[in-house]
């Protein structure tokens, strides 16, 4: 058996598919595309969704990818098992309605052992099958000769992720001998079991059934092979490799993390934990921030910020004292460059969004120490115990490594109920699991639309209106010869002006109309053989299948979407001339009334910024930029710089819109012919909608200009009520904020003279109880810096006084507690404010010899001071 890198494993596979005749599905990103049901791709079959549920239907029924996914499950298993990530790839063959088990099982049998490709000994193979999968045990006996002894039934073998397509699996094995064999447990020690020595390598799952939303199971009308490989796994195995990590993938990021520490790899096992973490994160990091996920604190953004913190409280074990993480970026790189040139091309970028994610965490470690303190005062009062559900709230909520936590228990002579934090870890993981299964799910196939293949033409970028033939015609997903008002259809013409929504165009609106029949057409979209499906309302008569019809599309709904769509265009490139090229589109909208834009960028924009974007948009509509769209190879299309949506599919042919050279891209949308068309453009809002990811929205012409005939209104009504003209308003504002500024002082200073009047016998503020000395008063404070001020002038004056003070304001309560600390061993400034804020329906906390809070119920004032009074 020859000795292959990862990458020519990788290359090996895809390439006998391809001489088998398969389609190459390009690796999708890992942020999904248009699946809000899933966090990540987390499989090579996330991204065949579409044409296993018979949304789609590809060019080539049989298909091979190398798809990188990302599952974060079991992150705590990272570092300290053989092959445990959170990055990995999945080599995958499938079969969407053509081949089926015996080709499968062929395919995967002759990659393996024929020595033009893996070269196996096929003594060394074993394969597991569903007890009650008489064919694929059959196909594995009769047809590639196995001994029974070699096919192993496994209860287990079944492939079911919820609604929608599954089937029963076969996995194939490799004996990787005797020197695997070693201290495991003699009953696990068979393909199949918990062992080391017999390694699953390859899944084959035979996709013949639709678990139904009843949960029955009835079979597919197609039948589908979806398989599964991991690289890591294959390479560890063809590499002689104790674990995936000692592996080409690995090792050189492995070197380099050994060069930033000055620590060997392979000579301990907690600095391995530590290299093999960091190594697995940095993967996964680079090639989700390359794939458009920032870090943050919700969804897949919160999923890489607890990776880069996990991957630095480890970097301690290696001694590293410093944001590192980002220098082993183009190592990453260079190891998979070749197949994912997307990191190559963002590195930069991926440097910079790291870096600064391991200088905030190594800053808010402090935070999380603070917290710790609190944690520690409270296990001081309970049995020198930290509860698991504090401890996980730490690491869960701020970020804050549990081995952080025992270690500084453990100094503190403290103990974790780690019972308890593993409890709260389990419940996150079942919440999470749960998630997953609910949003794996595919749906459910469905025959009617993928069996029509009757030809549709689309005539939409050169008419407006056309005479067709009614080909289809599907009411409640069944096709029918003819529909009766009222009622709503789904119709396919053989040809269509009709737009279907795509590419952020939102669908044409019209009228279908003939013999006495109307229908008003609400939206369009793209049947799975790609004919344009017209869904719309049957108002009057009668319609019939292979009689013709008038189509028409509504022209002033389209003049303005192809205005807003040409415009979208120029901004996109307008924000990398503003901001760089690191900017790539994340999604985008183009009606008639509007324009929205989303794009990656770390930053809110400033109003320079969005000025010099507008101006740069508004300049390119005023010098006339012809909009030429031709038909070219894809390979023509790079060499032309045309910018591709990323993750989009693209065929091998390819539309292009070029405007004047200035802004190319792919594209299948409607546009103007001249940029001239779209007359005005106005950002209106831009907003940040997730991590990283900013949106803009705009409007152009007759909209745009409605938009400052509303502003000049407002402008004329503002003049108006100042009683001035309106190239004054700018001077009687700055007049009358002056005028406002001065008031205010002086109201300050009366009600600083006041409040000093008050105070000026503190002792009169005095009472006493069980021996403490306490201030507790409502005073005058227009918010809650100024009530700190006046508790700071009062215990200027008592320093040996407990102060409790409330100000209201507009409905609110201010709450400031000082407790002298000589006296915070018998009360603590937090319980007091905890207590004073109930009583005004709010909340506080602080230190235990200062603590701050509020509420919404001053008609409670007097309660919380009494709570003060009542607790001493």
């Amino acid at each position: 058996m020859e000795q292959l890198s990862g990458n020519e494993i990788r290359d090996l596979f895809i390439n006998y598919f391809k001489e088998m005749d398969h389609m190459v599905e390009p690796s999708a990103p890992l942020v999904p595309i248009g699946d809000d049901s899933l966090l990540w791709i987390n499989s090579g079959v996330a991204i065949m969704k579409k044409y296993f549920d018979g949304r789609v239907k590809p060019e080539n029924p049989k298909i091979v990818n190398a798809q990188k996914s990302i599952r974060t499950n079991d992150i705590e298993n990272v570092g300290f098992t053989a092959r445990h990530h959170t990055f990995f790839e999945m080599l995958g063959n499938f079969s969407i309605g053509d081949y089926f088990k015996k080709e499968a099982i062929e395919y995967a049998w002759d990659f393996l052992t024929n020595k033009n490709w893996i070269g196996f000994d096929e003594n060394l193979l074993y394969v597991t099958v569903h007890p009650e999968d008489e064919d694929a045990y059959g196909i594995w006996r009769e047809t590639i000769g196995l001994a029974p002894e070699r096919i192993i039934r496994i209860e287990g073998n079944f492939w079911d992720i919820g609604e929608g397509p599954c089937g029963p699996n076969s996995e194939i094995f490799y004996d990787r001998g005797d020197a695997y064999g070693s201290g495991t447990a003699a009953e696990e020690m068979y393909p199949g079991g918990e062992n080391e020595r017999y390694l699953e390598i390859w899944n084959l799952v035979f996709s013949e059934f639709n678990h139904n939303k009843d949960g029955s199971y009835t079979p597919l009308p197609k039948q589908n092979i979806d398989t599964g490989m991991g690289l890591e796994r294959i390479a560890s195995v063809m590499q002689d490799a104790p674990t995936n990590y000692d592996t080409d993938l690995f090792t050189p990021i492995l070197k380099k993390i050994e060069a930033l520490s000055g620590i060997k790899y392979g000579t301990d096992r907690k600095t391995d934990a530590a290299f093999k973490v960091i190594s697995d994160h940095i993967r996964t990091v680079s090639f989700a921030v390359a794939d458009g996920a920032l870090p943050s604190n919700e969804g897949r953004g919160y999923v890489l910020r607890r990776l880069l913190r996990r991957a630095v409280r480890f970097s301690k074990d290696l001694k590293i004292k410093r944001a590192f993480m980002f220098e082993l970026v183009d190592t990453v790189s260079s190891v998979m460059s070749g197949f994912y040139p997307n990191v190559a091309d963002r590195k930069d970028f991926i440097k910079e969004v790291i870096k600064k994610e391991e200088e905030r965490f190594l800053g808010t470690l402090d935070e999380g120490i603070r917290i710790y303190e609190g944690l520690k005062e409270k296990a001081l009062e309970h049995g020198r115990i930290i509860k698991g559900e504090d401890a996980f709230r730490l690491y869960d909520t701020y970020g804050f490594p549990f081995e952080l936590t025992r270690e500084y228990a453990e100094n503190d002579g403290l103990s974790i109920d780690e019972a308890g934090f593993k409890a709260e870890m389990d419940k996150q993981r079942e919440r999470a699991r749960n998630a997953r299964k609910s949003g794996a799910s595919m749906q459910v196939q469905s025959e009617t639309l993928a069996n029509i293949d009757s030809d549709s033409i689309f005539t939409g970028y050169s008419s407006k209106s056309e005479h067709a033939k009614l080909l289809h015609i599907i009411n409640e997903d069944e096709a029918v010869s003819q529909a009766e008002a009222p009622g709503t259809v789904e119709l396919i013409f053989d040809k269509t002006p009709f737009y279907a929504v795509s590419g952020g165009q939102v669908a044409d609106k019209g009228i279908i109309s003939g013999s006495g029949t109307e229908l008003e057409v609400t939206e369009v979209y793209k049947a799975p053989n790609g004919q344009n499906v017209h869904v719309a309302d049957l108002n009057t008569g009668i319609i019939k299948r292979e009689q013709g019809y008038d189509l028409e599309v509504d022209r002033d709904e389209r003049k303005f979407i192809v205005k807003n769509h040409t415009a979208t265009h120029l901004l996109h490139q307008a924000l990398r001339d503003t901001l760089g090229d690191h900017v790539t589109q994340a999604g985008s909208l183009v009606e008639s009334s509007r324009l929205r834009f989303d794009f990656s960028h770390l930053d809110g924009l400033s109003s320079k910024e969005l000025k010099k974007i507008e101006d740069t948009v508004n300049r390119s509509i005023f010098e006339n930029l012809e909009v030429s769209i031709s038909q070219m190879p894809m390979e023509e299309a790079r060499e032309k710089g045309a910018m591709a949506l990323f993750g989009e599919k693209y065929g091998s042919t390819v539309r292009v819109v070029d405007i004047n050279a200035y802004s190319v891209e792919l594209c299948g949308g409607i546009h103007v012919r001249n940029t001239s068309e779209i007359g005005l453009f106005k950002i209106t809002s831009e907003t940040g909608i997730g991590a990283g990811i900013r949106r803009i929205e705009a409007v152009t012409s007759k909209h745009a200009v409605r938009l400052y005939q509303e502003k000049e209104d407002r402008l004329s009504e503002i003049a108006s009520l100042l009683k001035v003209k309106e190239d004054q308003t700018e001077k009687r504002i700055d007049a009358l904020l002056d005028e406002n500024k001065t008031l205010k002082e002086e109201n300050r200073a009366l009600k600083s003279e006041v409040q000093d009047e008050k105070l000026a016998n503190i002792d009169d503020m005095i009472e006493e109880i069980n021996g403490v000395k306490l201030i507790a008063s409502v005073v005058s404070a227009d918010n809650a810096k100024e009530l700190r001020g006046t508790m700071d002038n009062i215990k200027s004056k008592a320093q040996d006084a407990i102060i409790a003070l409330a100000s209201v304001n507009d409905g609110k309560v201010s709450l400031v507690v000082t407790v002298p600390k000589v006296l915070t061993d018998r009360y603590k400034a937090g319980d007091i404010m905890q207590g004073m804020a109930a009583e005004v329906d709010g909340k506080g906390g602080g230190r235990p010899d200062m603590a701050q809070g509020g509420g919404t119920n001053p008609s409670n004032v007097t309660n919380a001071l009494q709570f003060v009074k009542n607790h001493l």
